[in-house]
């Protein structure tokens, strides 16, 4: 079967700022703007105990006051250029996000340093972003699929690094003030950091991106262990007043800089990636069971989730349990056909060139990338090997680190009590630990 040659990345320019931070450059034609991504290591894992929400509420702030710039005026001299700058923490980092018109990166890029290196962390603007984050949390508890999703995070990962949502958890995030903000800026850099600039940068730009003159002390990312997980099937159940059941199937694997992580994604393209996916079709198209079904697989520097989805009717609650064991439990037992193989394999080709068409897209993968350690060329090396695995591979895959997935439920009583019972006659569940709600 012929196919189009995904398109390699263009050739990057790169150098260290003094502090140690790398950069790299994609110059690109076309439309004249720039798109900046720092990504600075660390994110809600590093959240101490006691303070989960910490790395996010820190991440908010960073652009309400710096330098001589307040929360007002940053957000004047952004918006009054019609441009945008984000801040935002994930589990594995903290990403400062820029997009502008090159004529004006001349006066944006310096904002940068700034940020990170004198916030205001003003004792007004930490009240605010603090309730905006308990508000956010509050929200979630009201969504039967975050419930289900926080559900499967704690059983899979715990208390540990990965087993709380970056928001954080009410009682630690309400108690956050400035000092604990004050430390977590004053460690920002510590663990590495990169940036990745895309597009048509302006010259000059070490010393833009330098305007104090001296440096950020940071190193870039190494590849280093993250967090891992737990292996042993569980079933955790949240019973909400609601006419459909959430039910998530997933276990932990492992991280984007593992080998195997590329048969997993092969993988989530065969299941879960369009209309032609098989968890679609399946459950969707020929049962009329899913409002709603996919499959999440993010990319972590420690154990990722695998993790099926799928929102039903109350109503077919057992029916829609016993299919979705169904599919998992065929991910064990078969490998995948060859047709089926060719259209994963197509569907990872098209995403991967679907993630190069802007400056942010190819940004974002990179700056992500570089921040688990890996090398600029993963991701060209990561197609050249997926082109050269078989059904075989991603089944032994599949088998080992799929055998012992947890599943979480949201729902009405009487589907979780309906959905319970199937968990508990299927293989799946033979390591069985519940814990309910």
């Amino acid at each position: 079967m012929s196919h189009a040659p995904t398109p390699r990345l263009p050739e990057p320019e790169s150098f260290t700022l003094k502090g140690g931070c790398p950069v790299w450059v994609i110059q690109r034609p076309g439309p004249a703007i720039v798109s900046v991504k720092l990504l600075i290591r660390g994110g809600s894992s590093g959240d101490p105990a006691g303070q989960r929400g910490r790395a996010q509420l820190l991440a908010g702030l960073l652009s309400r006051g710096c330098g001589d710039l307040s929360g007002e005026a940053l957000a004047d001299l952004v918006e009054g250029l019609g441009d945008e700058l984000r801040c935002e923490a994930s589990e594995d980092g903290l990403l400062i996000s820029l997009k502008c018109a090159s004529a004006d990166s001349p006066a944006l890029l310096p904002l940068l340093q700034t940020m990170v290196r004198n916030p205001w962390l003003a004792n007004d603007q930490i009240s605010l972003e603090r309730q905006l984050n308990l508000q956010a949390l509050n929200r979630q508890r009201e969504d039967p699929f975050q419930q289900a999703h926080d559900l499967l995070r704690h059983q899979l990962y715990g208390d540990g690094p990965y087993g709380h949502d970056p928001l954080g958890v009410d009682q630690e995030l309400a108690a956050l003030g400035r000092p604990q903000l004050l430390e977590a800026a004053d460690q920002l850099g510590r663990q590495g950091a990169v940036l990745v600039i895309a597009g048509q940068p302006p010259t000059q730009l070490r010393a833009l991106l330098e305007p104090s003159g001296d440096g950020w002390p940071t190193t870039a990312p190494a590849m280093a262990p993250g967090p891992a997980g737990r292996s042993v099937a569980s079933l955790a159940c949240e019973a909400q007043d609601t006419e459909q059941l959430v039910l998530m199937l997933g276990a932990v694997t492992v991280p984007l800089g593992d080998p195997r992580s590329l048969a997993l994604r092969l993988l989530q393209c065969h299941l879960g990636i369009g209309m032609s996916s098989r968890l679609f079709v399946s459950l969707r198209e020929e049962q009329g069971l899913a409002y709603d079904v996919g499959v999440h697989l993010p990319a972590r520097r420690g154990g990722a989730p695998f993790v099926f989805h799928l929102s039903s009717s109350a109503e077919r609650a057992a029916e829609a349990t016993s299919q979705l064991l169904q599919e998992w439990q065929r991910l064990l037992d078969q490998p995948l056909s060859d047709t089926e193989w060719q259209l994963a394999l197509a569907k990872y080709r098209g995403l991967v060139a679907a993630g190069r068409q802007t400056c942010g897209q190819i940004a974002d993968r990179q700056v992500l990338v570089l921040g688990h350690g890996l090398e600029w060329t993963y991701p060209d090396e990561a197609s050249r090997r997926a082109e050269k695995l078989t059904p075989g591979d991603l089944w032994t895959c599949a088998r080992s680190l799929l055998a012992g997935p947890s599943l979480s439920l949201c729902g009405p009583a009487e589907a979780l009590s309906a959905a319970e019972r199937v968990w508990s006659a299927h293989p799946l569940s033979s390591s069985l630990s519940a814990t309910l709600s």
